[in-house]
Formats: C-alpha cells, structure tokens, sequence
C-alpha cells in the first residue's frame, strides 16, 4: 500500500498525473487500479480525471508481488565485520539487496537469512535488517542491522549525516577540476519511470561531493562522498554533469568499451558510530577485480 499527501504545488492535478510521477507504474497500469477501485481519495474511491486539492490523501492500495515469507539460501556471504548488533557486508556487483519484483531469489537478504536468524524486523519480512541499499550492479560496502536499537540507530546516523559513505567510480570524460559538489534535485524521470533524473518538481534535495583520484584521456577515476541517499544518486549526478559512470545501462552511452556487468561504482568505505558502544567504527574494501581491471587498461593505454 502507497499514500501520498498532496502538496500546494500539486493542486488541480488529475489524481492519474499525480501517481505516475509517484510510482514506478505505467499510466494504463494506475488507471487500470482507479478502476478497480483500488485507489481512493480521502478513502473513497476515485476516478482517473479526479481534480486534487491541498491536502487529499491518496491511498494506493497494490497486491504484493512478493512472497510473504523469504526463504534461506546457502550464498556464499563477503563478511567483513560481525558482531551481536550488527554485520558488515562487502556486496558483489550483480547481487540484489532484497526479494522485489522479479527477483525472488538469490538476494542478500536470501543469504543473510542462512547466516543468521537474529535480523532487525523493522523492514518487515522481505527486508529484515535492511538499513540502506546498494544498487544490484554496485559492488560494495554496507551495514546492515540484526537489532531493532542498531537499526533506528543506524538509520538515524543516515539521515543526520553522521554516517559517512564514500564511493569509487570510473567516468567517461576527463574531469578538469580536481573537487566539485554537485547540489541538484533528484525525482523521477518525466519520460521513463523506472529512471531517476534531475528534476525541479516533485524531487528530493541531493548533494554528491568528488573528488579526482587519476586522470586518463578519456576517463576519470574518482571518489564521491554522499550528503544524502537518493536512488541511482551518484549514477544519475555524473551523468548530469557529463561524466557519466562507465558501464551504466541507464544513465550512460549504449556501448561500454570495458569488460563489466553493470556500472564502474563501487562502494568502497564506510564510517559510522556502533550503535551501542558508540565507538566510531571504520571499513573500508578493496576495489572489486573488474574495476582493477579497467584501471590497469587505462594506464597501459597511456604509456602507449
């Protein structure tokens, strides 16, 4: 089930424009829920050309595509750290986070349901213990919660800024500078619902800082720091400033020059306060093989 309050930017909306730049659904499809009457306005049922004024509640209300119980599998597991509280994964590229539609299997929580019995049931069952995801074709590092005080902890941590994530990336272009913030607003994208954009209605604030690592003709490495924590953040900023991530399937050039399943991004430090001891706790993981790949083929490329 979905709800949303209509804001002053959204009055006199058709209540159909308003969820298909809210939802990850084609316009047939939420017409086709209006008229089964599974969407309401102010709980009552409503029709596709309803008006919105300030303040309506929508409520959506959408079978669950995924199963209601998460099986255990045996998937070998990169732990990096593990404790009563809490554990710290290094994630494959081409893992998914949690079971969602079209993936049943074969996820992380799939396989930290095999290690460990004791996670977080904030997120429910299809995302025990989940505290912040990474993007199925991101490698990386990332924490997830076996408590409920380390979840809300740790997700607090999140939204104050006290957790600090740092990514690797290789981009197309050579970047001039050698730092940059990139300070623009992230929401759906208008032509493509399953892309995220930079928009200036109906997105989020998104910040991402950078740094240059290394330079080559026509690509760059660099570290990118996150202030907040939208989806596709990092992918969909590059691109807007012209260096899209090397290998992205939705944000960068059709053909990628290199050997790599999914995009150059990795996650590859993460810093935050233990949520019991207080303790300030630091992980940091090596680069993944087909990214060290690419890097080495770009330095041999130079001294040619």
């Amino acid at each position: 089930m979905y709800s949303f309050e209509v804001a002053d930017a959204q009055i006199n909306q058709r209540v159909d424009h308003f969820l298909v730049q809210h939802l990850d659904m084609s316009r047939s499809h939420i017409q086709k829920l209006i008229t089964e009457g599974k969407v309401t306005v102010n709980a009552k049922v409503t029709k596709s050309n309803h008006k919105l004024t300030r303040n309506d509640i929508i409520t959506v209300t959408v079978e669950e595509a995924v199963p209601n119980e998460v099986l255990a599998e045996n998937i070998p597991l990169d732990i990096v750290y593990e404790d009563q509280d809490l554990i710290v994964i290094n994630k494959r590229r081409g893992m998914v986070v949690h079971p969602a539609a079209g993936h049943y299997s074969g996820t992380l929580v799939n396989a930290l349901l095999n290690h460990c019995s004791d996670l977080s049931g904030i997120n429910g069952t299809v995302r025990p213990g989940i505290v912040h995801r990474l993007d199925k074709d991101t490698s990386g590092i990332m924490v997830v919660a076996k408590t409920e005080r380390a979840h809300l902890s740790l997700a607090q941590q999140i939204k104050d800024k006290e957790a600090v994530r740092k990514y690797i990336a290789i981009v197309h272009g050579n970047i001039a500078e050698e730092k940059g913030i990139i300070n623009a607003p992230i929401g759906r994208h208008q032509g493509d619902r399953k892309k995220m954009a930079v928009v200036f209605t109906n997105s989020k604030e998104a910040t991402t800082y950078f740094d240059v690592i290394e330079r080559f003709v026509n690509f760059t490495v660099v570290e990118c720091r996150l202030k907040t924590g939208r989806t596709h953040q990092i992918r969909v900023h590059m691109a807007h400033i012209g260096y899209p991530v090397v290998g992205d399937p939705k944000y960068g050039p059709a053909k990628c020059p290199f050997s790599i399943q999914g995009q150059a991004l990795h996650s590859k430090e993460l810093s935050f306060l233990h949520p019991v001891s207080g303790e300030r706790m630091y992980f940091m993981v090596p680069l993944p093989e087909d990214m060290e790949k690419i890097i080495i083929q770009l330095r041999k490329n130079v001294r040619k």
